[in-house]
């Protein structure tokens, strides 16, 4: 039967929506990566921005956030270098949150049994996902930050037998999983016309890797990495307590080179939210705190002359709905 002249308009006006992608995954592992990026066009109309500021969706990932990257390539690489083995090892892990999560579902599709520390200052919402996929949760003193969870999980290793810690802040596959997939998304994406990249300093191995991949492809981009106002740690202050899930550590990790970075920003708690709603209610897209503070700092450094007519990508770790019970949304109701 003829399709009608009613469909075949909506088939237009449909037309620019995501299309089919033309084959079936073999694992929910396969579908990591691959994350739009999304241009910003109200809110930076409103500001009266001339350069163009790009968010990186990193929860299109399968377990919406940036860090189903590392849990699958960490996992990967220690099989492939014969240190793992599916129904023998117990993966431990320190995390505060979402590479927990991120870990939980490879090591459900892979085979293993995982434990995971992590600060009692963790969203409901991530506790309530590890225990939906089974993973064995501790956590530790909201006081003592990620350093506490870190000091449990090194006790945990030192007790389980056959027990392997994957290392976030250690592990060179971390910054390597970006280097060989991130930054080619974001280099293909943009044709290379890419100025500025920003993101977040958790581990730091995300902007680490994007810089160690595509310096060398165009030397005069600017790699800018966040960390909390309230633990600058990299500024030279103490490490503190604050509300931006997933940054600010409180020390350096090895995953993170320094000398890759161009320099290293502060945003606060209060902007990192006051961005992150702002994107939700002006754009439609609600990310999480840290990608809040990701974006504030790529408004603000959009703001300078200097980068007119320049592409700065900022990268979204996170969902907002991972924080339903924290402060992205008190007073929403």
């Amino acid at each position: 039967m003829a399709r009608s002249s009613s469909s075949s308009k909506q088939d237009r006006v449909f037309a620019n929506f995501a299309s089919p992608r033309g084959r079936v995954y073999d694992s929910i592992l396969d579908t990591v990566g691959g994350t739009p990026l999304v241009a910003l066009p109200r809110m930076t109309k409103l500001d009266g921005l001339k350069a163009r500021v790009l968010l990186k969706l990193e929860f299109f990932n399968p377990l919406s956030s940036v860090k189903d990257r590392i849990g699958v390539a960490m996992l990967r690489d220690a099989e492939a270098r014969k240190l793992i083995k599916p129904g023998h090892t117990v993966l431990i892990e320190p995390t505060s949150g979402n590479t927990g999560i991120s870990l939980g579902f490879a090591a459900a599709a892979l085979g293993y049994r995982l434990v995971v520390t992590m600060p009692e200052s963790a969203s409901i919402e991530r506790r309530k996902m590890l225990r939906l996929m089974d993973v064995q949760l501790e956590l530790t003193p909201a006081a003592r930050g990620m350093a506490g969870a870190i000091a449990r999980a090194n006790e945990l290793l030192e007790t389980l037998p056959d027990a392997w810690m994957p290392s976030q802040f250690d592990n060179p596959a971390n910054p390597a999983v970006h280097a060989a997939t991130t930054a080619e998304e974001i280099w293909a994406d943009t044709d290379g016309e890419v100025d500025v990249v920003i993101a977040g300093l958790g581990t730091g191995g995300t902007l680490s890797g994007i810089a160690h991949r595509l310096h060398s492809r165009k030397p005069d981009l600017a790699f800018y990495g966040i960390e909390p106002t309230e633990s600058a740690i990299l500024h030279g202050d103490d490490p503190g307590p604050h509300g931006i899930q997933g940054i600010g550590p409180g020390f350096c990790p090895n995953t993170l080179d320094r000398k890759a970075l161009t320099d290293v920003l502060t945003v606060s708690e209060r902007d990192s939210i006051a961005a992150a709603r702002r994107c939700a209610r002006i754009e439609g897209i609600p990310i999480g705190i840290s990608s809040g503070a990701a974006l504030h700092a790529a408004l603000t450094i959009a703001e300078d002359p200097k980068h007119e007519g320049q592409t700065i990508v900022a990268i979204a770790p996170s969902f907002a709905e991972r924080y339903l019970s924290t402060s992205l949304f008190t007073g929403l109701t």
